[in-house]
């Protein structure tokens, strides 16, 4: 019996190592292959989501740019109101695009340039009274970007005749401009990427190993939810990740109630890309939906979205303002990122083990 079975395991191990070698394929040491067309999916995500939201976002932050242009070109209040009005709108697009760090945005550090937060305001203060600074140094993350904006359009005055009379200050003109100005050109030069070369480079990258395109992106994907929608939305305000709230670093923390609003976009981005939802139509293409469909994971697409519904439910209780929400009733705050939470489970395990994809990222404090 004991040869018996030695001869059993022998062959058993050879079978396997042959069935292996001729299921998969391996792409530069990563999972194996199904045959689940990831290009389509690829496509769909590029053609469809990615580059329709960032040309969206281009005409968002010109349209932002000119008005910002025409505010410190002649600084009253009704042109305050319409650049305001159109700094949110912006900022609500952002959310859109926001997830996408990769390519020439994470090249670029776009996301940490355009939404780093809590702002440093005293250092803002500092270069604007000296008149000069460097948007582009790293160390200036903390100076610039949506932040910014809300500051020096919400923040340096208790009404809007006291914010238009700062404007008097041509340094405080010109410092408005070039935030607004460094937005605009940052996402300039991301779409035009995704106009050129990189869209085809994506596209074509269907590699199911750690460098292709797919294991990229939902790395990123699920980073974004977890680093910067989780923690960086909820978890650092609420203070469950540090143990005191700190309504400081509420997103939009100078707009009276813009917070909720961004993070209820973000969330339903990311419920659109895991459908795989047309950025400009209802129609949905090739998605996670669909590949854990095909691999009948279905009861775990429905769980994921189920999760999804669960979050956005439990966020009509919260607070127009988070700021807000954090010092009257942060309970609220503290059961959104227990949601939150639950669906990074769905993601970061049980999805990317469905997908055989490797998480290769580590979290750390968010924007």
């Amino acid at each position: 019996m004991i040869k018996i079975s030695k001869f059993l395991l022998i062959a058993t191990l050879i079978f396997t190592a042959c069935s292996t070698e001729d299921e998969g394929t391996d792409d530069g040491g990563g999972n194996e292959t199904d045959s689940f067309d990831r290009g389509a999916m690829l496509a769909n995500w590029a053609d469809n989501i990615i580059i329709p939201a960032f040309g969206s976002f281009k005409s968002s932050t010109q349209q932002l740019e000119d008005l910002t242009a025409a505010f410190t070109a002649d600084p009253t209040e009704e042109n305050l109101v319409a650049l305001r009005g159109q700094y949110e709108g912006s900022y609500l697009d952002f959310q859109t695009v926001a997830m996408f760090d990769i390519g020439k945005a994470e090249e670029l550090n776009y996301r940490r340039f355009l939404n780093t937060y809590p702002l440093a305001a005293s250092a803002v203060e500092e270069k604007i009274a000296s008149g000069s600074y460097n948007l582009e140094l790293p160390s200036s993350f903390k100076e610039q970007g949506f932040p910014a904006l809300d500051y020096l359009l919400n923040g340096i005055g208790a009404t809007d005749a006291e914010i238009v009379a700062k404007y008097s200050s041509e340094n405080y003109r010109n410092y408005l401009l070039d935030v607004s100005k460094r937005i605009n050109s940052l996402t300039a030069e991301v779409n035009a990427s995704w106009q050129g070369d990189y869209r085809d480079t994506f596209v074509n990258n269907t590699s199911s190993s750690s460098t292709g395109s797919v294991d990229k992106f939902t790395n990123k994907y699920i980073m974004y939810f977890e680093a910067f929608l989780r923690s960086g939305k909820i978890g650092y305000p609420s203070g469950i990740l540090t143990g005191t709230p700190s309504p400081i670093n509420v997103e939009a923390y100078y707009s009276a109630d813009l917070s909720k609003e961004l993070y209820l976009k973000a969330v339903q981005s990311t419920v659109d890309f895991f459908n795989g939802k047309s950025f400009n139509g209802s129609q949905t293409g090739k998605s996670y939906k669909q590949y854990l469909e095909y691999l009948d994971r279905s009861d775990l697409a429905n769980d994921i979205l189920s999760q999804f519904s669960a979050i956005k439910s439990q966020a009509s209780n919260l607070n127009a303002s988070l700021k807000n929400q954090v010092e009257t009733n942060n309970t609220l705050m503290l059961a959104a990122h227990d949601e939150l939470q639950k669906q990074v489970v769905l993601l970061k395990l049980d999805m990317v083990q469905a997908l055989s994809i490797s998480i290769n990222y580590v979290d750390s404090d968010g924007d």
